[in-house]
């Protein structure tokens, strides 16, 4: 059977955040950006991120000063963190953020509930990092008939993938969790207890996850890198307010050198960066990522500057097969003119623009 490739999409939940958010949005549109009100001093941009291996450039960039360094002192940085892309979109269409890194599904539910109007993907971040975890004596897809297998979320972005793979394999499974594999939605956080406790029999789930499942006894039946042209996809990209980009083209054009630096930084200076990653999360949570764990994930991942928007597009298409959401465009969501003024500017090949 051919195999396509096949990615991530828009989440159910994040639909009925984002819908609800819109209004925020439409009457956020008569009050001041996150410059600085009344035209003195500073322009504040308020950055969003998750604290988490797949938004490393993100984190190295905050911790190790590389955004405020590109920002420079005319422009007053501030950083919000958030657990899921529905919280980040939702603070985007208040006016409460002005740009975020986040993942794939989230960056189309804005743009569709918005017509197009809300945020613009600027550059991209990270791609790779996911896969599908399994007990060890499951060594085929046929063996997932009748198995328990987990997702973080019903209609996320690895919810999609997982419905998609087994879909293009013959194989069924119903939103409610039935078909020949029961998809089970659960919070990444209860994966690794399920898994030890026989109550599962795998997962599809991003990095950290899929290491903590495989130090807990699985092993890896798909990598979905394998899954993907030249084995690249989204994972996490960095999307700007459409307001604050037509206020402040000069401050997004700052933090995209600022995003290019952190990629730099992340790619040339892995140890540095994964110790990097571990002090933040620990700032931030209480508890420092371990590092050990960190090294284990970091060669699934790629931190690239290019969004690859076919993969964005293609995991819309995946979502419509398995009837989780409803085609929609995708017209004028990319803007990658700064992306390549800097790219260009420093000798580097510059993105395709959708």
């Amino acid at each position: 059977m051919r195999r396509l490739p096949l990615r991530r999409t828009v989440t159910l939940a994040t639909l009925a955040v984002v819908g609800a958010a819109t209004l925020g949005a439409t009457a956020a549109c008569g009050e001041d950006d996150g410059a600085a009100a009344g035209g003195s001093g500073p322009v504040a941009l308020r950055l969003g991120y998750f604290p988490n291996i797949t938004h490393a450039p993100a984190v190295v960039g905050v911790e190790k000063g590389i955004f405020a360094e590109k920002l420079g002192g005319d422009v007053k940085l501030e950083t919000k963190t958030f657990n899921a892309g529905p919280a980040a979109i939702e603070a985007i269409f208040s006016g409460a953020l002005d740009a975020t890194y986040i993942g794939p599904n989230p960056t189309v539910n804005a743009f569709s509930k918005s017509k197009g109007e809300a945020v613009r993907v600027i550059s991209g971040a990270a791609s790779g990092g996911v896969a599908l975890v399994v007990k060890p004596e499951i060594t085929s897809v046929e063996q997932l008939r009748g198995k328990k297998i987990a997702t973080p979320q019903l209609g996320n972005t690895q919810d999609v993938a997982l419905r998609y793979w087994l879909r293009e394999k013959g194989l069924t499974a119903t939103k409610e969790g039935g078909g020949d594999v029961r998809v089970v939605p659960q919070e990444n956080a209860q994966t690794v207890e399920t898994f030890s406790s026989g109550a599962i029999d795998g997962a599809w789930v991003p990095e950290p996850f899929v290491s903590r499942l495989v130090n807990a006894g699985g092993k890896v039946l798909v990598d979905e890198r394998d899954l993907w042209p030249d084995k690249k996809f989204v994972i996490t990209n960095l999307i700007v307010s459409t307001k604050f980009l037509k206020a402040h083209p000069d401050v997004v054009k700052k933090l995209v050198e600022g995003q290019v630096a952190a990629n730099e930084f992340v790619n040339t200076r892995p140890d540095e960066s994964q110790q990097a990653i571990s002090d933040h999360i620990g700032k931030i949570t209480g508890k420092p990522l371990d590092v050990k764990l960190i090294k284990q994930a970091w060669p699934t991942l790629e931190f690239t500057n290019d969004p690859i928007a076919s993969s964005l597009k293609a995991g819309l298409d995946h979502a419509v097969a398995v009837e989780l959401t409803q085609p929609v465009s995708l017209d004028g969501l990319y803007d990658l003119k700064y992306l390549n003024e800097v790219l260009k500017n420093q000798g580097k090949p510059e993105v395709v623009q959708p």
